[in-house]
């Protein structure tokens, strides 16, 4: 075990440094923001053993896809579980998907489908706390109680150099309805997301808070900062521990965040081509995942983006219950943005050659009861008849479902697992939400099994209980 205080558990943040008024009143331009302490607070936290520049981005379809009507079609199964849609061939041989998805199956070579994903979650929170933190318990919770792997992720590899914060949510993995299905737990919260909300393809989105573009509020902006460091000389010369330098840097890392061009520009997709914001899509879905390919090449390492909202229909999510949605309705009506946004994304990364350190990801928290319910719908919208009429859906079903790996210079197409005739178990290669994680981590260079962080009681945890990587799915050099 590494003496280093992150592998043995010690405390390694000190803890609030008080600051004095008039330095709080003469930054307060951008002290609003906390991003000052937010970044002070992480380069005290310390930082893990730096990898090469690998990054993830998480598509997280969030109230659990069918996967017989995704990735694990099953068209030989009986009437009552195979649905109504047909299964078609991809490039890649033996491979079948929906037919829904036919921009996939042009590009099945630039990824590999895991079918064998399986846990115990049976509820939304309990099984997004399983995939995204590990948590063994199958019972609902209000809140984790493990920080989730993103966050962990970003403490592990936090970077006070960096321009651009290193986790960034696009509408980020963050709650399930009341519950909230991820966070920092005993992990400080400043190593949580960047959150951008809202509807990027809204011709009027703009992110907050980066990248002014009025001249004479950055002019003011460095004014105060100079102002600042004069006053401040006096007691930089009596600092017997480099705290205040280290507020310096901070403070100059909001300024630049603030005010840089280049972090600007990195969340402007009006600087992309018509033709490739065409490509992926002009709604919500396929613009958040342009904005995620933007951030990677910008050198963003860490980036969720969730899957819900009007284009999944009238509650939302892929949440297809019948009382929700008619689920081949609703599948019928999302299934040509999904496949249109993810395509796009795993083409773009391969065509600019980020898909050597580019893993790209996309589950949900679990998959749909291969048995079709047929009962009441509980109001009319879009894929839901109006209330009282019977109709199709798919209940929960955490005992077998797909993912979806490409980039990350993993090998691809190819399929890893396998589900019985009628996708209700898991035959071949049984993987579980440890495992998940485990390979997250590898790609990321997180020696999961190694690392051990303190909880709010100082004893140390490990950041990962169980789970080892998945053969098929580590990075090829």
């Amino acid at each position: 075990m590494s003496s280093d205080p992150i592998s043995t558990g010690q405390h390694v943040c000190p803890g609030p440094i008080p600051r004095r008024e008039f330095l709080r009143v003469g930054l307060s331009g951008f002290a609003t923001l906390s991003l000052p302490g937010l970044l002070q607070q992480r380069a005290l936290a310390g930082s893990g053993d730096r990898s090469p520049k690998t990054a993830i981005i998480l598509v997280w379809l969030r109230g659990g896809a069918s996967h017989l009507e995704t990735y694990d079609p099953k068209p030989d199964a009986p009437s009552g579980i195979r649905g109504v849609f047909n299964p078609i061939s991809t490039v890649v041989p033996g491979m079948q998907l929906c037919e829904l998805l036919p921009r996939h199956a042009k590009i099945a070579d630039k990824f590999t489908l895991l079918r064998s994903m399986t846990h115990t979650g049976g509820g939304h929170p309990a099984g997004s706390l399983q995939m995204l933190t590990g948590d063994p318990d199958p019972q609902d919770k209000e809140k984790p109680i493990f920080p989730d792997w993103m966050t962990v992720a970003n403490f592990l590899r936090s970077d006070r150099k960096r321009t651009l914060p290193n986790y960034v949510g696009v509408n980020p993995v963050v709650r399930y309805d009341n519950f909230t299905i991820a966070g920092s737990a005993y992990v400080n919260p400043s190593y949580g997301p960047f959150a951008i909300t809202g509807d990027p393809n809204d011709p009027h989105f703009e992110v907050p808070n980066i990248g002014l573009s009025d001249v004479a509020h950055v002019t003011r902006l460095h004014d105060r900062a100079q102002l600042r460091e004069k006053l401040d000389r006096i007691d930089r010369a009596i600092d017997q521990s480099g705290i205040m330098r280290s507020i310096d840097d901070f403070e100059a890392q909001a300024l630049t965040l603030l005010t840089s061009p280049s972090a600007r520009d990195a969340f402007d997709l009006t600087r992309e081509s018509d033709r490739i914001r065409d490509r992926y899509g002009r709604n919500q879905w396929g613009q958040q995942c342009l904005m995620a390919r933007r951030l990677v090449e910008a050198g963003v390492e860490l980036i969720t983006t969730t899957f819900d909202g009007p284009l999944c229909g009238r509650v939302g999510n892929w949440d297809d219950h019948a009382v929700n949605h008619h689920v081949f309705d609703a599948l019928q009506f999302r299934l040509p943005y999904f496949d249109q946004a993810v395509s796009a994304l795993i083409e773009d990364i391969y065509a600019r050659g980020l898909d050597k350190r580019v893993l790209v990801v996309v589950t949900g928290e679990f998959g749909r009861t291969p048995r079709i319910e047929r009962v009441a719908s509980s109001g009319g919208g879009v894929a839901s008849g109006v209330a009282g009429t019977v109709q199709p859906g798919r209940d929960h079903w955490p005992r077998a479902f797909s993912q979806l790996w490409a980039g990350g210079d993993i090998a691809t197409g190819g399929v890893i697992g396998a589900t019985d005739r009628h996708g209700e178990e898991v035959v071949e290669r049984v993987t579980r939400p440890g495992d998940f994680l485990a390979t997250l981590y590898q790609h990321l260079g997180i020696a999961a099994s190694e690392i051990m962080i303190p909880d709010f009681s100082g004893r140390p945890n490990p950041i990962l209980a169980r789970g080892q990587p998945i053969p098929e799915l580590a990075r090829r050099t």
